[in-house]
């Protein structure tokens, strides 16, 4: 428990908003946890807790439940956002409107808004007033919330532009379950944290048709190999794709069936439409969404992302998955390597 005790809002009662309250309420801050759902609220405060999202799992006392964004917000420095990507701008009006001093935003949500292809910390820099706005930290990393809540070992990342504001987020949830490292490349870590979903949803297809373990590896690299490439484009680092938000991300949102990306993308295998998956799926797959973005952002930067236009193919023109798949395997030969000397080559060369 951390001595420096602070009351912090973390808007947002999703499996993921109340896994971070619970490490931030482990370490002896008073937490409130807002959601625009009076039923769940009173289910927090009454019965302390979240079992839609979160079965079997009792939270702290020192969460407390809010459905007024005003009141949770009193008196308030920093607010950790946890909605889902669609509903950012949304929610940060709101906030805009009930806060009355300068926040910290950590963001924790993952992807990129289609046409406007804006990275999650642009677009709160875009409603947020200047005035309101002290600074935006992101959180991210391989973190499921059902292990989080449990207490397993987890380790994340935060960055942002002002370094010291991250560290000042890293000391507020570091402890003996929770790891956080910090690194200044928050582009970068926004783009491996969006864009993970669309390989992912990729593996889950690969595992729904019964393609085994050598397609799932192939799509991981792979697919690295092209979240690495439009990132470098778009200013980030390559090193970071090695870290905890790159490969560390792409590994637990491929491989497991925590990851609601990954079991969107099983159903697809199996034959499910896209509008029957996500209607029984009861939370947001971040993936379908992002891929769109991702497309896009391909064509803007002309990056070649093979895997990315498979799956836009696949959730948005209705091709098969199995022929889609199929047509990544049938591409033409290339040179592995050629993919590491180009993305670091374009970094060498933004850095002369």
């Amino acid at each position: 428990m951390q001595g420096n005790t602070k009351k912090l809002a973390v808007i947002g009662a999703g499996s993921w908003g109340t896994a971070l309250a619970m490490v931030l309420a482990d370490n002896g801050h008073e937490v409130r946890l807002w959601s625009h759902n009076e039923a769940q609220v009173k289910e927090i405060n009454e019965s302390h807790t979240n079992k839609k999202y979160l079965p079997d799992v009792i939270l702290p006392n020192n969460i407390i439940g809010y459905a007024s964004l005003s009141e949770a917000l009193a008196g308030i420095e920093k607010v950790i956002l946890a909605v889902p990507t669609k509903a950012i701008r949304e929610v940060v009006r709101k906030i805009s409107v009930a806060q009355k001093m300068p926040l910290t935003i950590v963001h924790v949500s993952k992807g990129i808004e289609p046409d406007t292809l804006l990275r999650i910390s642009e677009v709160i820099k875009m409603e947020m007033p200047e005035e309101l706005l002290e600074d935006i930290v992101v959180l991210s990393g391989p973190s499921h919330a059902e292990e989080v809540s449990l207490r397993h070992p987890t380790t994340v990342t935060v960055s942002s532009e002002n370094m010291v504001a991250a560290e000042k987020i890293q000391d507020l949830f570091i402890n003996q379950n929770f790891r956080v490292y910090t690194n200044p490349d928050i582009v970068g870590v926004e783009i491996g944290g969006a864009l993970k979903n669309i390989i992912a949803l990729a593996a889950g297809i690969a595992d729904g048709l019964g393609y085994g373990d050598n397609a799932k590896a192939a799509l991981i690299t792979r697919g690295l190999a092209e979240i690495a490439r439009l990132g470098t484009k778009m200013g980030a680092n390559p090193l970071t794709f090695s870290g905890l938000t790159g490969i560390g991300d792409l590994i637990v949102t491929c491989t497991s069936v925590h990851s609601r990306n990954w079991r969107a993308g099983n159903l697809l295998g199996k034959g499910h439409s896209l509008d029957d998956v996500l209607a029984n799926m009861g939370m947001v797959v971040e993936g379908v969404r992002t891929t769109k973005a991702a497309y896009q952002l391909a064509e803007k930067y002309q990056v070649s992302m093979p895997i990315t236009n498979a799956l836009y193919n696949v959730l948005f023109k209705g091709y098969n998955p199995k022929e889609a798949v199929d047509s990544l395997m049938a591409r033409g030969k290339t040179n592995e390597m050629n993919d590491l000397i180009n993305i670091l080559g374009e970094r060498y060369n933004e850095e002369e």
